[in-house]
């Protein structure tokens, strides 16, 4: 089967949306499939010079972009001639709110491919510029509905989207719901695990987590003032923040003390699987949220976790079973809870256990499976 992703960012780029089509797109190299990746050649930062190349056997065809609607929005309408070009047997959009998942849709219905569309639950409002705001409303009344009608099938990444799906023009009868997944090397616990004493944690203190982008939408400001306010009182316990900068690293380089530790990012599954296992609890105070991988991959590794109750998050996460939810900015409760979760063990002992079952359901090959049962 010959596979086209069409997506915003792929490798070196690090974000969720990347990591699906990654982990996706892997395992159909396994099978044999043959598989292209088409995406933009702006990676939030700079534009990528190299436009065609072979990245772990994915074949990789960056366009050039014209223009970037906001930091993270670029917009690149050689995608539609160049799939014009090209036969394959299904293509797989992602992201319905940006362009190029019209223009594969058009390219799609011209050239006679079937075509799946995967949202990643971009339907929460806030944290978006005027201009961005604007696109958001114009997209949801324009291309977006074009887009759902000319799609085979729309894989929902969590329950919570289908009122969305519906209310822009999705048919019921089209939506799939195929969460997001996690490696199985988070599932197999690390040898001789050294990621506490190369940052200076002992292996008595408690070791509190954020693993995931540092953007304005994930509440890390809120996590960097609640670890200055436990902090004034416990020495034995510290805020470890991981991840690529997307506007907010500053917030925590600013705040870095004995008991806030700022790591830089990393692309390695065993040092990603070292970083998750030295925790205690994982945190992820969003104001808003599609269904992170983050989450899936937190219950994997065993920790117990405290998470904002935003978009698709409690359809996966239950209190107090897989942990504690919180309200956006409650920071008073989001305190409480991560002490609380510190201090009981036989309470964060049974999270652990409850989240390492359930993660089981999101293996990454599971969701493989899924999804070429709906391609095919």
């Amino acid at each position: 089967m010959k596979i086209a992703h069409i997506c915003p960012f792929y490798a070196p780029t690090i974000g969720g949306v990347k990591q699906v089509v990654y982990e996706l797109a892997q395992r159909q190299l396994k099978e044999g499939h043959e598989v292209h990746v088409y995406t933009s050649d702006w990676d939030k930062n700079k534009r990528i010079e190299k436009r065609e190349e072979i990245i772990e056997g994915v074949y990789v065809h960056r366009c050039y972009h014209i223009f970037r609607a906001v930091n993270f929005v670029s917009v690149w309408p050689s995608v539609f001639f160049k799939l014009l070009n090209r036969d394959f047997n299904v293509i797989h959009s992602h992201i319905p709110n940006h362009a190029h998942a019209i223009l594969a849709a058009f390219a799609s219905k011209i050239k006679g491919f079937k075509h799946v569309h995967t949202t990643h639950c971009p339907w929460t409002e806030g944290y978006r510029s005027k201009f961005g705001v604007f696109m958001d409303i114009v997209s949801k009344h324009t291309y977006i509905p074009l887009l759902f009608k000319l799609a085979d099938k729309v894989i929902a990444i969590t329950p919570w989207e289908i009122g969305f799906l519906t209310k822009y023009g999705c048919n019921k009868s089209k939506i799939v719901i195929i969460p997001n997944g996690m490696d199985e090397i988070l599932y197999n616990k690390v040898k001789d695990n050294d990621f506490r004493k190369r940052i200076g944690i002992g292996g008595k203190d408690k070791l509190v987590l954020f693993f995931g982008r540092l953007n304005p939408t994930k509440g890390v400001d809120k996590l960097v003032n609640v670890a200055r306010e436990i902090g004034k009182d416990r020495k034995d316990i510290y805020f470890v923040f991981r991840g690529p900068d997307e506007g907010v690293r500053y917030v925590v380089e600013d705040a870095v003390n004995k008991n806030i530790i700022l790591v830089n990012e990393t692309r390695d599954k065993k040092e990603v699987a070292r970083t998750y296992q030295a925790a205690d609890v994982y945190v992820l105070p969003s104001y808003r949220e599609g269904l992170p991988l983050t989450l899936f991959e937190a219950m994997a590794s065993g920790l117990p976790i405290v998470a904002s109750p935003v978009n698709g998050v409690p359809y996966e996460m239950k209190e107090p079973e897989n942990g504690f939810l919180v309200k956006y900015g409650d920071l008073k409760n989001l305190k409480k809870r991560i002490l609380q979760i510190l201090d009981d063990k036989k309470l964060s002992k049974k999270m652990s256990e409850n989240n390492k079952i359930k993660a089981r359901s999101y293996s990454w090959d599971l969701i493989y499976k899924k999804t070429m049962k709906l391609y095919e």
